[in-house]
């Protein structure tokens, strides 16, 4: 098919690809450590991952004020993604939300959720945008959080 002769080639450089994700992440996940209010969500040291999307989380903060650090953000140019909305949005579907399955009740998982904020991070950042991203949601994070 046309699809994956246009992937192939792709694969050869994943690697590469990898590795300038990560890049990014890290530069994100670093920028993000230490703000109160916000976890950084800890990786194993064995686990291997491609940073193209991070999640961090504002656990146990009312959805107001969840919303108010997505609004804020947002008006900076960052966009994030909360999986505690009442509906899904975009990628942010949780078990509770699947109409094709009936779900019995998870407290512990939807008390994280509630909390888990995730972002994107596209190859089109450089290092630098990601340290500005992570500066501008430190900033929103903090106002918000500092409000309460």
């Amino acid at each position: 098919s046309v699809r994956a002769a246009i992937l192939r080639p792709q694969l050869r450089t994943r690697p590469e690809q990898a590795a300038r994700w990560n890049e990014r992440y890290d530069v994100l996940e670093t920028g993000l450590r230490d703000i109160p209010g916000l976890t950084v969500i800890e990786r194993p040291d064995a686990e291997h991952y491609v940073g193209s999307s991070i999640q961090f989380l504002l656990l146990d903060w009312l959805p107001a004020k969840v919303q108010e650090v997505l609004r804020r953000c947002a008006a900076r140019g960052v966009e994030l993604k909360w999986f505690g909305a009442p509906e899904p949005q975009a990628f942010t579907s949780r078990y509770d939300s699947w109409r094709y399955a009936p779900t019995e009740p998870m407290p512990a998982s939807d008390r994280v959720l509630a909390g888990i904020v995730d972002m994107r991070v596209p190859l089109t950042f450089s290092a630098e945008d990601c340290a500005l991203i992570a500066r501008i949601i430190r900033a929103e994070v903090g106002a918000v959080y500092q409000a309460a």
